[in-house]
């Protein structure tokens, strides 16, 4: 099961850092058993893959390339994405997704298409002010 939260309001220009917690793991090894991704949808507009965290490898979408950086506690089995200078353009439900490795459907052409992920969260709300 995945947990997002840390959605906010902010104004342009802000900063926000969303967290994923894991559960239902049996430990932190387990934790490195799955690759990660961080997605995002606007009212009208199809989910999109914002960034990735496979275990050696971090990829992120053009939009926000230099702006967020994921990161990951693997003892507290939570995954984050840390988001500067966000605009408008950023508000959207975020959505945390996992899969597990050996499965074959991760890859760094089609990270970002959503049927390379199992599992899903609930998404938390970001909202961006001008």
């Amino acid at each position: 099961q995945l947990l997002e939260s840390g959605g906010d309001s902010v104004q342009a220009g802000g900063s926000l850092r969303l967290s994923c917690a894991a559960s239902g793991l049996k430990s932190n090894f387990d934790y490195f058993d799955y690759y990660w991704a961080w997605f995002r949808q606007a009212p009208g507009k199809e989910r999109e893959g914002v960034a990735t965290f496979n275990n050696f490898i971090t990829l992120y979408s053009d939009a926000v390339d230099g702006r967020f950086t994921v990161s990951r506690d693997s003892a507290k089995l939570t995954l984050y994405l840390q988001m500067n200078d966000l605009q408008p353009e950023d508000a959207a439900m975020y959505f945390c997704a996992a899969g597990r490795q050996g499965s074959g459907l991760w890859s760094e052409e089609a990270w970002s298409s959503e049927s390379r992920y199992e599992y899903w969260g609930q998404g938390t709300q970001v909202t961006v002010s001008s």
